[in-house]
């Protein structure tokens, strides 16, 4: 490191097993003022115990309203490399594939504009540049743009997509989880350039139930893939495990959530009505098990983090859905959620937490899909249907 700073408390941070991103910004700072300033503030953080980013304020490109989030320092004139810190989100690629060339390619451009600190990936999903000032946006745009990046989205306003490897590199995978994100990512670039939402709207698609990119917990609207039918079973294959020494009993059918699957010592049973399509199974015993043949996807809405009521899982809102180019449905669909979310959404209310004032009742009537048994969330609990006069025959 350049030792402009004494960091005693930031290298106790280095000491762990884990790779530290303390690190990480000393080896930036060796050539860059930006990232060893930074490196001064955050310790001082750590000895005062207290922040010293400003956040906020309008700060972008041309023609865009989400892309770069503004950051400041409170401290501008003890860390002048920091006065402007600005983060600028870039689209990432469906499935995160890139090229060394590419990476490389983008490196060298922040290293010319900004600190040279990274994060790759942020939580969205966007290949996130962190810090820069005011006056070299417009530049790093143009160097990006011209070389077929783009902005993510930020604020109140839909969030890249994302997605998990699926067919790319996943053979268990049950939709085109790369081509769904790539059109969606074109089908909704206003929505995610120019912020107008309540608040944030993120979609993550995930190829089967395993859910690698962790949608049911992280997105307002997860699209997860599954199957219609009968797990495929090849029960020689079954045989083989049992030979080489796998605890069927223990590791597959006691540990199926729903119970419906039976081991006689060489044949597994699967009740394919009871099975939820979890994926537990087909996991472990991958060359024994497959999905059934006709694959779709189940749309589920309202994940968030906890901030204003708490943290809050997806549910099921589409149990099936096929899901082929040019998603046509789907993307209907989705605007139709957006429109109805618009309308009735406080500022900064997620789509989930006006599912939980409003109840599903509405929404589903304003989507066009009927009430479904796979909607209720829990036992027992308020599965959202709130009957009106007219909903009885007399």
């Amino acid at each position: 490191m350049s030792g402009k700073y004494k960091t005693p408390m930031l290298d106790e941070l280095e000491k762990g097993p884990w790779p530290s991103f303390v690190t990480e910004i000393k080896k930036a700072a060796k050539k860059s003022p930006m990232a060893e300033d930074e490196l001064g503030q955050l310790e001082k953080s750590y000895r005062t115990k207290r922040g010293y980013w400003k956040h906020g304020g309008i700060v972008g490109v041309l023609g865009y309203g989400g892309g770069v989030i503004g950051r400041y320092s409170s401290l501008p004139e003890e860390f002048p490399g920091i006065a402007h810190f600005h983060t600028v989100r870039i689209n990432q690629t469906s499935g995160f594939f890139y090229t060394a060339e590419s990476l490389r390619m983008i490196c060298d451009i922040w290293d010319k504009y900004g600190s040279g600190l990274t994060n790759v990936h942020g939580s969205t999903g966007d290949l996130v540049l962190l810090g820069t000032t005011t006056e070299n946006l417009e530049a790093i745009f143009a160097e990006y743009s011209s070389r077929g990046w783009d902005l993510g989205g930020s604020g109140s306003a839909m969030r890249t997509p994302s997605c998990c490897v699926g067919p790319g590199r996943c053979e268990w995978s049950n939709i085109d989880t790369l081509d769904i994100t790539y059109e969606l990512t074109q089908e909704f670039q206003d929505e995610l350039h120019r912020p107008a939402f309540p608040y944030k709207f993120k979609i993550k698609t995930a190829g089967c139930a395993v859910d690698c990119v962790a949608a049911i917990a992280r997105a307002d609207l997860s699209i997860i893939g599954t199957w219609k039918g009968n797990i495929q079973i090849d029960q020689a294959e079954v045989k083989k495990y049992a030979s080489s020494g796998m605890n069927i009993q223990k590791e597959i059918v006691e540990m199926c959530p729903t119970e419906c699957m039976s081991f006689n010592g060489s044949e597994l049973k699967i009740n394919d009505v009871e099975c939820n399509r979890c994926m537990h199974c087909i996991a472990k015993m991958t060359k024994a098990l497959r999905p059934g043949k006709e694959k779709g996807a189940t749309l589920l809405m309202g994940s968030k983090a906890p901030i204003v009521v708490g943290s809050l899982l997806s549910w099921v809102i589409v149990p099936f859905i096929k899901l082929e180019a040019p998603y046509t449905e789907l993307k209907t669909l989705i605007r139709s959620m957006i429109e109805w979310w618009d309308d009735n959404a406080k500022p900064r209310e997620r789509i989930g937490e006006l599912l939980e004032s409003k109840g599903m009742r509405p929404f589903l009537e304003h989507i066009g899909v009927p009430p479904q048994p796979q909607q209720v969330k829990e036992p027992r609990k308020d599965p959202f249907f709130f009957w009106s006069e007219s909903d009885f025959k007399r």
